[in-house]
């Protein structure tokens, strides 16, 4: 998996974190104070970024986390088979194929590029970028 380990005290709102083994962006991250036995807590809400679910954790600050590595890559349509599309990467060549999100911003059509989210080896299609 294409992860990193971080202190949860490092990361703020806007960052991303690995929720329940889904890459997530953290949109609420909120500290209590320490109390007469503990340390410092925070609480962190996340929305995945593949599959739009909120996630959260409470967990003392100096914990070690997971923090996915994302890429945003490139992509051209080389067939459409219904909703799914075969894809080439533009810069290592691969072909796969992945199927089209009802979120997609565009209208996929073939020859056309689309940009794509890779995290933790697992692609995501964002928007389509021209005809």
């Amino acid at each position: 998996m294409a992860t990193k380990q971080v202190e949860l005290k490092t990361l703020k709102v806007g960052s991303y974190i690995v929720l329940d083994g889904e890459p997530c962006r953290i949109v609420s991250y909120q500290t209590a104070k320490t109390g007469k036995h503990g340390s410092m807590k925070a609480r962190v809400d996340g929305i995945g970024i593949l599959d739009n679910q909120r996630r959260s954790i409470v967990k003392p600050v100096s914990t070690k986390v997971e923090t996915p590595i994302i890429e945003r890559k490139t992509a051209q349509i080389t067939h459409i088979q219904g909703e799914t599309l075969g894809l080439m990467d533009l810069v290592s060549f691969e072909s796969f194929e992945a199927t089209a999100p009802k979120d997609l911003e565009g209208t996929p059509v073939e020859g056309a590029e689309i940009e794509y989210i890779e995290a933790m080896d697992r692609k995501k299609l964002v928007r389509v970028r021209g005809n």
